[in-house]
């Protein structure tokens, strides 16, 4: 403790709360010379360039008891705050020209200890992506990877509950506060990496999404993982950028090739064209990180492939990269529909098949 009683750590956490108070002002501050457990003085604002209505603010706000609040709510609301200072934050974050200073979390912040790899894609993948997403996502779970992503719609949200459904681990960085769920069709999946996973933002508690905030988390999608492996995306995807950044970090980038006519993998196929690496499964990937001597991924046993009866499996041939409608089923199997419905269910049981709104079902896995 200093002697105004707090901590560096709790004012760096309780300054970063107060609006307009981001990376470049602490940095500016701390390089100016104040010190979190002492109060801001005349000359640090000076130096720093603070403007007179944000030093106002900070002089009003600051107060020990503000320190006190602060600490006190993200222990209620069970969010964690690491400061670039602990010895627990990321190493991989640190080596970053512009690291986060503070990284909230709600969940598991162990699993940021295991090697991490960077999945993201489009917002609107086709099957194909979803397939791809969900296949690539459990082998690289049984090999040992924390899969992070960004809890967006689509691939992103593909990637998490594939590694969730494999018992793996998985870390959602948002472009928001670690307390707001968006987008809102994905609370339960929020719900779920909250209990299961977890969830990391930079920016403070409360914070609503904002265009600005998605590029700066996802230099943390890269920065925290020591690949990126982007599914599917347009040729202007905002995942995109996410591979930039991985390759200004120096991350190997891995891209899963698509069909030329499909606008969803112009974007991954320019990659390939570009130097990523093609990814066919996930051996592709753990085979570029073989030199490494710390960690060396180790294939977990597969689960056996559940037995199919010689109907199930003609049935089953049946389904291409896009869902078939239960009446295209029954006439390529010359079946009454009742029939036909109740091999498909057989194979959802066997988690074979999964069914789609409009009686349609598609392949899993």
């Amino acid at each position: 403790m200093g002697k105004t009683g707090w901590d560096r750590r709790d004012g760096l956490i309780a300054v970063h709360q107060i609006q307009g108070v981001g990376w470049h002002t602490l940095d500016r501050m701390l390089r100016a010379g104040w010190k979190p457990d002492a109060p801001v003085a005349g000359e640090h604002e000076e130096e720093a360039g603070l403007s007179v209505q944000l030093s106002e603010r900070i002089r009003e706000k600051w107060t020990p008891s503000f320190i006190r609040h602060v600490a006190h709510e993200l222990c209620q609301r069970n969010i964690w705050a690491l400061t670039l200072w602990d010895e627990e934050y990321p190493a991989l974050l640190r080596e970053l020209p512009q690291p986060p200073w503070i990284l909230y979390g709600k969940g598991d912040g162990s699993i940021l200890q295991h090697p991490c790899l960077a999945v993201v894609g489009t917002r609107k993948p086709t099957t194909y992506g979803k397939r791809a997403a969900s296949m690539l996502v459990t082998e690289a779970v049984a090999q040992g990877w924390t899969v992070v992503s960004g809890m967006a719609a689509g691939v992103d949200g593909e990637a998490h509950r594939g590694a969730l459904e494999a018992g793996g681990r998985t870390a959602a960085v948002l472009g928001c506060g670690v307390d707001v769920v968006y987008p809102k069709h994905h609370r339960s999946l929020y719900e779920r990496l909250a209990a299961e996973g977890l969830i990391l933002s930079e920016a403070p508690p409360g914070t609503q999404p904002h265009p600005g905030l998605f590029p700066q988390r996802n230099r943390i999608i890269s920065g925290l993982s020591m690949g990126v492996l982007v599914v599917e995306a347009a040729e202007r995807s905002g995942s995109l950028i996410t591979a930039d950044f991985g390759m200004e970090q120096g991350r190997e980038v891995f891209a899963v090739p698509g069909p030329i006519t499909s606008e969803q993998s112009r974007g991954t196929n320019r990659l390939i064209q570009q130097g990523a690496k093609c990814v066919l499964s996930a051996e592709d990937i753990a085979e570029e990180f073989s030199h490494l001597s710390g960690w060396c991924p180790v294939t977990k046993a597969k689960e056996e492939t559940p037995s199919v009866s010689d109907t199930e499996s003609r049935l089953l041939s049946l389904f291409q990269d896009e869902p078939v409608d239960l009446e295209h089923l029954a006439e390529k199997m010359g079946c009454p529909l009742g029939e036909i419905h109740g091999i498909l269910l057989t194979l959802q049981v066997k988690g074979l098949v999964r069914q789609l709104p409009g009686a349609r079902f598609e392949r899993k896995g």
